[in-house]
């Protein structure tokens, strides 16, 4: 048999001058006869080598914990907060409305909450990697992903329509306001009558300034999908502008997220704070906010008013995308989440509750000018931010410098969501293709897809996510996905 030496005889041999290999049998000594040189023979045994370690690059954390609080504050206490749960509040009995709301604060929102920036914290990945720990349920992270998706191709639709409005807004009269532009006609009038807004896309009814501003010039609604109308390079424009400053926001990964949101996050409260000190000066703003939290008790029998509440809360708390996952995956393992959860959820709410005030002072104001009942003026979503506010700003002294505040703020507020959002878009991107290290390919990669789909959006403003023109998206995204291994 052949044996192989080891330990002292390795050494001793060494001092011989010998390799310290055995002696073959029927081999003739080498060197002519000398029996000190033995032959070199290898082991047949090779040593057992342990498991092969693959060096994964180290996760990347919050500079400081307070980055963390900030960029979840930036990206939950969006638009929703501002222009929905006021009018879900007024239209659901009022102050009644937060028991409901309050409720499912406790039973669903800061749980799931809480388990989507735990689940982050302890897997250290993303939205899709972090569901390694049961993969049963890895589908979900696909899910929200897909979500993810479709929320950047329109959501940044609506920041584009504010930077339009922000810019329009440094004018000595305000263009919306008047029928002297080339996009009106003759029947335009400078009354704004609430009932003119329908969501119907014909002409009738619709010859108050406010609604050929947002028809004719910022939307450019054709007469159906069979015209699909001419680029607004206008909107184009914007809409680049928009893609560069949320890029810019990311581009360094949290490093620079962490940066930016102390401002996109804290600035939207200055102008809140601002437009509600402006609001209760006006007249009619008492009127208002007793309209807003007026009680009515009735309401609580109503089904409808228990789904509303539920649904603002994962709305607004963006529950399901996978991006608060991706968000405390930045986390030290450590990190106190349980405490954080209660902590932004109380920041969330608190803010939709205070938006509140400031949309229904100015709401009070409008009607009071108009001589109408606050319900009439009353808007909730897009209606809201680009005809009802732009009109009761018009009524106003200085009335560009609270336009340009207001558009300024709605663009913060929809920045930091959009570009959390991104940034977990790209961190899914690596996660799928290890091998895609480059943080720049992956969110190029996003956002390529991403404005495509915007300049589609921007083609056909008036189609909702859901139409048939908006099944471009997943083939796209497929073939991105593809191309990208």
């Amino acid at each position: 048999m052949r044996s192989i030496t080891t330990g002292a005889k390795d050494k001793s041999a060494e001092k011989d001058g010998s390799s310290g290999a055995p002696e073959m049998e029927g081999s003739e000594p080498a060197g002519g006869g000398e029996t000190d040189e033995k032959a070199v023979i290898a082991p047949l045994v090779l040593p057992t080598m342990g498991p092969v370690k693959i060096p994964i690059p180290e996760r990347e954390t919050w500079t400081r914990q307070m980055d963390f609080i900030m960029s979840c504050v930036g990206f939950a206490v969006g638009l929703g907060n501002v222009w929905r749960f006021p009018y879900l509040c007024y239209k659901n009995g009022g102050g009644v409305f937060l028991i409901p709301y309050l409720l499912i604060v406790f039973v669903g929102g800061i749980p799931v909450f809480f388990l989507e920036i735990a689940l982050g914290q302890f897997m250290k990945q993303g939205g899709i990697a972090a569901w390694n720990i049961a993969p049963l349920f890895k589908g979900l992270g696909f899910a929200s992903m897909v979500i993810v998706f479709f929320c950047n191709t329109y959501y940044i639709m609506i920041l584009v329509w504010g930077l339009y409005y922000l810019v329009h807004s440094f004018t000595n009269t305000l263009p919306w306001a008047t029928c002297g532009n080339p996009w009106n006609t003759k029947e335009c009038t400078e009354v704004f009558l609430v009932d003119q807004c329908s969501n119907d896309t014909t002409t009738n009814g619709t010859n108050s300034s406010f609604m050929y501003n947002i028809r004719n010039k910022v939307l450019q609604i054709s007469s159906g999908l069979d015209e699909p109308g001419q680029l607004n390079w206008q909107m184009i424009l914007c809409l680049l502008a928009t893609w560069i400053i949320v890029y810019f926001c990311i581009w360094k990964g949290v490093k620079s997220t962490g940066k930016v949101v102390y401002f996109t996050a804290l600035f939207p409260y200055v102008v809140l704070i601002i437009l509600l000190a402006h609001g209760v000066t006006l007249p009619g703003a008492l009127d208002g906010i007793v309209y807003y939290l007026k009680p009515n008790w009735s309401k609580l029998a109503e089904a409808q008013v228990w789904i509303d509440a539920g649904t603002q809360i994962f709305f607004s708390y963006a529950i399901g995308l996978g991006a608060l996952t991706a968000l405390g995956s930045y986390n030290r393992f450590h990190n106190n989440c349980y405490r954080d959860a209660y902590i932004l959820a109380a920041i969330n709410s608190a803010t939709s509750f205070f938006a509140g005030f400031v949309v229904f002072s100015v709401l009070g104001f409008m009607a009071s000018e108009q001589g109408v009942d606050i319900s009439k003026v009353a808007e909730s979503g897009p209606g809201l931010a680009f005809i009802a506010y732009p009109k009761a700003v018009t009524l106003m002294p200085f009335a560009p410098i609270w336009a340009a505040l207001f558009f300024f703020m709605l663009l913060v507020l929809g920045l930091d969501s959009q570009a959390v959002c991104l940034e977990s878009s790209s961190c899914w991107k690596v996660n799928l293709l290890p091998s895609l290290r480059c943080r720049a390919l992956g969110q190029v990669f996003v956002k390529t897809i991403s404005v495509l789909c915007s300049i589609q959006l921007s083609l056909h403003p008036d189609q909702s996510p859901c139409s048939p023109s908006m099944m471009l998206p997943p083939p796209c995204f497929t073939v991105g996905m593809v191309l990208g291994r």
